[in-house]
């Protein structure tokens, strides 16, 4: 039986994200998607068993090599990602990977590598940076990115945590819900975030890099900077989490009031619902919110650098 949507994606919307960016294409390595199914929730597993989390050492009962640890995550290009995957084991992709085979990352290349296949079969996808409440730290908001992806037979978009696609995670973490449907209130995207903290009161220390950490990586000015990732984000600029520009750079403790006004704006439009012509607008036509050619990487282990995007 035919379901019919209970809302239609806009044509050019649609268009959009169910094709890839400069960073999801996987270019010359599109073939190894060749025997990939076309359901979100398989989709998500694919990733998450090619993939283990930096921090999820302990849970898998394995140490990370070294060199792994701090360069796979660097990898900002998802051919560049599947070289290192096929590097190691040259299986096709839909093959479980051994941990000590699997690339090292972060949640961003969960996500992006779902959303890449998530496009590669033709449905709209998208990563959204924000902050989840389902990694065990009571009351604290830990940042993480999650992919958006469009549901056509309900007619909305969905949040899917592919880096909970494994039973073994899950259990892990207590999670009573579907990560293929993220609940809104157990992950809120920056915007959301933002308006958490400016609007109703929320307070600024509950939010900030998971797992928790002192110093300029939690408040106000970090979920600014979450705000300006998942804008970028919005509109295919699936930039590494410690890529900074604009003002950014500057990274003074406390945000100015003209700042505050700034991202107020942007995170009405960038909340749970997107109207995508004004996000495509407030990206492009901001100095300070859009990504430049080259940004500065401040990579945790590698150190500083400047980076010329592709």
């Amino acid at each position: 039986m035919t379901v019919t949507p209970i809302t239609q994606l806009a044509p050019d919307t649609a268009a959009f994200y169910a094709t890839q960016s400069a960073i999801s294409d996987p270019g010359e390595l599109a073939p190894l998607y060749a025997d990939l199914a076309d359901d979100p929730a398989q989709l998500a597993r694919v990733s998450r068993d090619l993939l283990i989390h930096r921090l999820e050492g302990a849970q898998f009962h394995h140490t990370h090599p070294q060199d792994r640890l701090h360069n796979d995550a660097e990898a900002r290009y998802i051919d560049d990602i599947l070289r290192i995957i096929v590097g190691r084991d040259d299986a096709p992709l839909t093959r479980r990977r051994e941990v000590r085979d699997r690339f090292v990352g972060v949640c961003r290349d969960f996500s992006l590598l779902h959303c890449s296949f998530l496009r590669h079969a033709g449905i709209p996808a998208r990563i959204r940076s924000g902050f989840a409440d389902y990694f065990g730290n009571n009351g604290f908001h830990g940042d993480h990115v999650v992919t958006e992806y469009w549901d056509a037979e309900r007619g909305a978009w969905l949040l899917a945590d592919a880096q909970l696609a494994d039973p073994l995670v899950t259990d892990y973490w207590n999670v009573d819900f579907d990560p293929m449907d993220v609940p809104r209130d157990r992950f809120l995207v920056a915007g959301e975030a933002w308006r958490a903290i400016r609007e109703r009161g929320a307070d600024p220390e509950t939010f900030g890099l998971h797992p928790p950490a002192e110093g300029p990586l939690w408040g106000e000015r970090f979920v600014a900077g979450n705000v300006r990732l998942d804008l970028a984000a919005l509109n295919k600029v699936e930039t590494l989490l410690w890529d900074i520009w604009g003002e950014e750079e500057g990274k003074e403790p406390t945000l100015s009031d003209p700042s505050r006004e700034l991202y107020d704006r942007v995170a009405q439009v960038i909340g749970d619902d997107v109207p995508f012509d004004t996000a495509r607008e407030l990206f492009a036509g901001n100095d300070t919110l859009r990504t430049p050619e080259t940004v500065l990487c401040m990579a945790p282990y590698n150190g500083t650098s400047r980076v010329t995007l592709r």
